[in-house]
């Protein structure tokens, strides 16, 4: 094989994923996986355990400098990258150093975005995207007793449970008619604010912060109801956006993130994209690209990205993004895949509700076909409704089976398939 040189830039899920699929077909040639932190890789999705304290910061990382040598990689922390030179094949950090690459993977992820609301960026805020960022969060929670969280996403619900846990008083503020909306329907999404309100938690939806100013050393959020809370620490978990800036003018073609096809190459042979950063096809209309900022897709994209690069010849395209999360919180589990079958004549959503425990059942059909799940409580497999949708098995004559016994009518079905 001719000398190759691979650079990664960014070291979790994606790019992690895309250095193990380089070593299954070439064992040889340099990897360097590059991050902008001063850390070994870890999963963002552990951070608001560190800041509840539940998870030691010295132990969630993903890969030890041993494992990474011992693959071959060449691990540089701290380096962040401020341009790319397509006709030179090099990216330039911020070091000003220039560093040459053959393939290229950009798997920079995402960064938080602040709002624009009145007088927020003069405050002391928090935002909740990297290990500093949760041990920041973490010492600003010793000596606070309260705490206001902006958002009512992913994020902004792991953070508001595990603020709570570390002992501080916390009002969530989400300016949209309910909590969790990119993956919940609304009535999913009233069984979950239900439970956080039993926990102590105050939960505030349809509610718009209007102004944010300090006063003595407290943080207070105007809401548009006249009313205002007092906090004395602030978090803001109100969205992300892919970190791209680097790549302004280096005729990569973007849009929200970089646009990739399904091996997740950009528009440029020479350069892949995967993870959070990725504006891939989507499953349910390829001709419409979106970003899945999901673990789930992190890992298949930075796989395929892997696996194009080294010219593994197994290669199967990716089949498009598909919405997924599995979700944890005080002591209940929920999961969302795929469509939520709201506001659309075209689909078959199936409901299964009970108050108590709570258990929530959503199976949303078209033609024939599973597109979408959700639950609360519910025995489903995730893993298999993620399958029977992505294969795109047919239910015919199995849909009522399917919908009163999911799991197992799944599992006859996978198992099918698989022989």
């Amino acid at each position: 094989m001719p000398q190759t040189r691979y650079v990664i830039i960014g070291s979790s899920h994606a790019g992690l994923s895309a250095v193990e699929a380089i070593r299954l077909t070439d064992r040889d040639n340099p990897v360097f996986l590059l991050t902008q932190e001063d850390t070994l890789p870890y999963s963002p999705t552990i951070l608001p355990y560190v800041v509840s304290g539940e998870a030691d910061p010295e132990k969630i990382f993903l890969k030890d400098e041993d494992a990474l040598k011992g693959s071959g990689v060449v691990y540089r922390r701290g380096e962040k990258v401020v341009g790319l030179d397509l006709h030179a094949r090099s990216i330039i950090l911020k070091s000003g150093e220039i560093l040459d690459y053959d393939k290229l993977l950009l798997a920079t992820g995402a960064a938080p975005v602040l709002p624009p609301v009145e007088g927020l960026e003069g405050v002391s805020c928090h935002v909740l995207r990297t290990l500093e960022d949760a041990l920041g969060l973490r010492r600003a929670m010793e000596g606070s007793r309260s705490a206001v969280v902006l958002g009512g996403g992913l994020i902004g619900m792991h953070a508001a449970e595990n603020l709570h846990k570390g002992g501080l008083k916390v009002t969530l503020v989400e300016a949209l008619d309910q909590i969790l909306p990119g993956y919940f329907d609304r009535e999913a999404a009233g069984l979950i604010r239900d439970i956080f309100r039993e926990n102590g938690i105050e939960v505030l939806t349809g509610s718009v912060v209007t102004r944010v100013f300090e006063d003595r050393g407290r943080c207070i959020v105007s809401l548009d109801s006249g009313e205002e809370r007092t906090a004395d620490l602030l978090l803001v978990a109100t969205g992300v956006r892919p970190r791209i800036g680097f790549l302004t003018g280096s005729g990569i073609d973007a849009e929200e993130g970089v646009l990739v096809d399904e091996r997740m190459r950009t528009t440029h042979p020479d350069v892949w994209a995967a993870g959070d950063v990725a504006q891939a096809p989507d499953f349910f209309d390829s001709g419409k690209k979106r970003i899945h900022a999901t673990l789930v897709n992190a890992v298949e994209q930075g796989r395929i990205a892997g696996m194009d690069m080294a010219g593994d010849e197994a290669l199967v395209p990716h089949p498009g993004g598909i919405a997924m999360n599995t979700y944890r919180f005080f002591g209940h589990r929920a999961f969302a895949v795929g469509l939520g079958g709201e506001n659309s004549g075209e689909l078959s959503p199936h409901h299964l509700v009970e108050k108590t425990g709570p258990r929530y059942r959503k199976i949303v059909l078209q033609g024939g076909r599973l597109v979408g799940a959700s639950g609360i409580n519910d025995g489903m497999d995730p893993g298999i409704i993620a399958e029977l949708i992505r294969r795109k098995i047919p239910l015919q004559g199995l849909e009522e089976r399917f919908i009163s016994d999911p799991l197992g009518t799944g599992r006859v079905l996978m198992s099918r398939t698989w022989r």
